[in-house]
């Protein structure tokens, strides 16, 4: 099998191919009278799993999975692959925190004009201390007035006043609000966090449809290391 045999399949350069072969994510091409590569159906094999490895695990683990295969240690193979459901697994339970704490939120009113540390206090019945706190925290952020040295709480920072509000009451502790309303004020308010939420979640299945893949092409590719070797690689 050429090189450009192995590239037409997945649409790549036969240098993309010698690259793969040079970085040691498929085994050495065997050579013919000529001196050019000659690929087989291991090399075919090989080159499927990593490509289909790598929309689920990134090319850097993809590669240290096919590294540790052709060394023979499939034992560290399969906990390099373990490692990356743990991680999704990981981003799955953050997801849902997230999504359980924008559960416990009641609508925030739009809020108007500024206010300062003493009447914002007042509106949300805590004390003034708890509102330095949350800054601490970065919960809130407001500007100083340059002539008096004031705290001035903008509509935005009353919106993540009032939402730092309601996650405390809801038990949740300040440093699993902090990245909640890092992520309202990136995404402009809740609403749009909202939908921000169901990308993430669409993202995180397709990672897990694309292990399989990646599962499914790499058992492939072992099972043909197998009978290629006669038997069974040791752990």
């Amino acid at each position: 099998m050429r090189p450009v045999d192995l590239a037409r399949e997945h649409g790549l350069s036969t240098q993309a191919v010698r690259n793969y072969e040079q970085a040691g994510i498929l085994p050495a091409a065997g050579r013919t009278v000529h001196g050019h590569r000659a690929y087989t159906a291991l090399h075919a094999h090989a080159l499927r799993a990593f490509l289909a490895l790598v929309p689920g695990h990134g090319h850097q683990a993809a590669t240290a999975i096919m590294h540790a295969v052709g060394r023979g240690a499939t034992e560290e193979a399969l906990r390099l692959v373990d490692e990356g459901h743990r991680l999704l697994l990981d981003d799955r339970r953050t997801l849902q925190a997230v999504e359980a704490a924008l559960g416990d939120l009641a609508p925030v009113p739009q809020e108007r004009g500024d206010t300062f540390i003493g009447p914002l206090a007042r509106r949300l019945g805590v004390r003034p201390a708890t509102l330095r706190k949350w800054e601490q925290a970065g919960l809130v952020r407001p500007r100083r007035d340059p002539r008096t040295g004031y705290r001035v709480y903008s509509a935005a920072d009353v919106r993540d006043a009032r939402l730092a509000h309601q996650l405390r009451r809801g038990g949740h502790l300040l440093e699993q609000i902090a990245p909640l309303i890092g992520q309202v004020r990136a995404a402009g308010g809740v609403a749009p966090l909202e939908s921000a939420l169901r990308d993430w979640r669409a993202r995180l299945s397709a990672r897990g449809r694309a292990m399989l893949r990646g599962a499914a092409a790499l058992d492939a590719y072992l099972s043909a290391r197998e009978q290629a070797s006669g038997g069974p690689p040791p752990p």
